[in-house]
């Protein structure tokens, strides 16, 4: 008698919330690589990235969105655009809930529009950061978050220190509808080099300045050589929206782009497994938030 042959399954999963709920740590959990920047900051994810996963015969696509928030610039709106997006294309929409903040108002909108009759989708509820929750507080907050949503499944896991993962990951491979894999089953993501390295610039800057800084600056990569020794050679652009902002970045005598740029060239060589050699430029361009085409260098849909 032969073996069962197991399904062939692919299927999105969007994993969405509110900022700083935990939803790029997850990702990078689950797919076991540093697919999406992550600082303590919120709003630090600006588009959607895609993490392909290999669980049995069923392939995973999770895709990390940006927080869901109130906006106000047009880089805001295509953020937030980008995330319902994202919950509107995929199989399954995960809603992501940083238990320790509990039911937010900004949490309320999310389910309550998930929830929406015309949304008509499938929906779970996954509460983050149950290790630093009192056990108690967690089954109310389940309770009311069913209620505005009635989600279909609820998991409790921390993305922190992988507790509960086990038990998702399974559930999402058995959820994926049956198909044909829609990537290599080798690939970890479609993000480019480009963006990776414009990234992980950026992830330096959230770390390393504070209040308006981080927010007020986007990175573009503007050439990207591989060199004969192979090593590769990036040189990128940091713009920011005013002066203040470029003297602060640069630092006295330079400082501080330098710290930038030396912490980004190591993680990028650790990402990149080759040697980098990497030059940042500053440069103040006001209302670059406005602009469709830094919007587009992002991988974001103009939302005007």
């Amino acid at each position: 008698m032969s073996e069962q042959v197991p399904v062939s399954r692919c299927g999105f999963a969007a994993i969405v919330g509110a900022p700083n709920a935990g939803k790029s740590t997850l990702l990078n959990r689950l797919t076991g690589a540093k697919l999406a920047i992550v600082t303590p900051k919120a709003q630090t994810t600006r588009f959607r990235v895609l993490g392909i996963l290999m669980r049995g015969a069923a392939q995973i696509l999770l895709v990390d969105t940006p927080g869901i928030f109130r906006p106000r610039r047009r880089l805001d709106r295509a953020m937030v655009r980008a995330a319902w997006t994202g919950a509107e294309d995929a199989d399954l929409v995960l809603l992501l809930v940083d238990a320790r903040a509990g039911l937010t108002d900004e949490v309320r909108a999310i389910a309550e529009r998930l929830a929406a009759p015309k949304a008509a989708r499938r929906t779970w509820l996954v509460l983050n950061k149950v290790d630093i929750v009192a056990r108690p507080r967690l089954l109310p907050l389940t309770a009311e978050l069913n209620a505005l949503a009635g989600f279909e499944q609820t998991f409790m896991v921390s993305a922190a220190n992988g507790d509960g993962l086990e038990g998702l990951l399974e559930a999402l491979a058995q959820a994926m509808p049956p198909g044909p894999h829609l990537y290599p089953d080798d690939d970890l993501t479609d993000l480019s080099d480009r963006l990776l390295a414009a990234e992980v610039v950026r992830e330096q800057i959230f770390l390393q300045t504070h209040e308006e800084v981080p927010y007020g600056t986007t990175v573009e990569t503007e050439n990207w050589q591989d060199r004969s020794d192979g090593s590769v050679r990036i040189e990128a652009t940091v713009y920011v929206a005013r002066a203040g902002q470029k003297a602060i970045l640069i630092g006295e005598g330079g400082s501080r782009i330098r710290d930038i740029g030396a912490r980004a060239r190591q993680e990028l060589a650790r990402l990149l497994d080759r040697k980098v050699h990497l030059f940042l430029n500053v440069r103040e361009r006001a209302g670059w938030d406005e602009e469709g085409a830094r919007l587009r260098a992002l991988g974001l849909d103009d939302p005007d």
